[in-house]
């Protein structure tokens, strides 16, 4: 089979068929697009060929090719995490505003999954003392093996929210955590039928995990620090309230790209 016969029977969009193939070959995607008649290694074909129909399937290439690029980081993924998106980088980006350069600030990432946060802040912010947390055993093995791959060294342990850090205080904690309520019909469309449930839904309003951290904060960050909470379309003005209801300051939203007030944050009073 040549690239050519590859890439029109496939039954994909171009450009995802020419991605998947790149990688199936181990030939770079101009390479592909420049010798359409060039000829394809049996195992390469039915490697592509597999992905194909998985993603025929619906299945997300980040869970096809075991990987998904993060803020400038190559990061592994697995279906016990969730897929990281361009719009949590707005997470990252207002992090690393509130942590000076040469800071050896505590942080705490909840919820860490792939551990992209935690990973992306410790790279702009090496003195930094990042501490990410997650109740998924298999999605902290997932963050254990990215952060050795890229040689940053972040503490990673096991539990719920606060439960594996009381009595510690943090200049800044962040998490993207579960946003969407049960029944949502986004559920059932797209990457969402693939990721991790547990990661995505919380409660009937989509706000459990939300209402938790806004609770707990207060008694776990240092005077002045900064709480930053990513969470879905529409929920920033209940976010903000649970917020100030909890005791934070200078409560404030901030958009992604697309105009969607996403993350919201507070400080604890000096």
């Amino acid at each position: 089979m040549t690239v050519q016969e590859a890439l029109a029977g496939c039954g994909l969009e171009p450009r995802e068929a020419r991605l998947l193939l790149a990688e199936a070959t181990g030939f770079s995607q101009a390479s592909v697009l420049a010798h359409p008649e060039r000829g394809l290694p049996a195992d390469a074909v039915a490697r592509f060929l597999g992905w194909a129909a998985r993603r025929r399937a619906g299945e997300p290439i980040a869970y096809l090719l075991g990987k998904r690029e993060f803020y400038g980081l190559a990061l592994a993924v697995t279906r016990a995490v969730l897929i990281p998106r361009p719009e949590t980088e707005l997470l990252v980006e207002l992090a690393l505003e509130r942590i000076a350069p040469l800071s050896g600030a505590r942080l705490l990432d909840l919820g860490t999954g792939s551990g992209a946060v935690a990973l992306a802040i410790k790279r702009q912010r090496p003195h930094a003392r990042v501490l990410a947390v997650d109740a998924d055993a298999a999605a902290l093995e997932v963050a254990k093996r990215n952060a050795g791959r890229l040689g940053l060294e972040i503490e990673l342990r096991h539990g719920r929210w606060f439960d594996a850090v009381r009595g510690e205080r943090f200049a800044l904690i962040v998490s993207n955590p579960p946003y969407v309520a049960a029944g949502d019909p986004h559920l059932e469309r797209g990457d969402l039928r693939f990721e991790p449930r547990s990661a995505l839904v919380a409660g009937v309003d989509g706000l459990d995990a939300l209402r938790v951290i806004a609770h707990g904060a207060a008694a776990q960050l240092e005077a002045g620090g900064w709480l930053l909470l990513e969470h879905g379309e529409g929920q920033h003005r209940a976010v903000q309230d649970l917020l100030a209801a909890n005791g934070l300051a200078s409560v404030s939203s901030w958009p992604d790209l697309a105009g969607i007030a996403r993350v919201t944050g507070g400080k604890l009073k000096s």
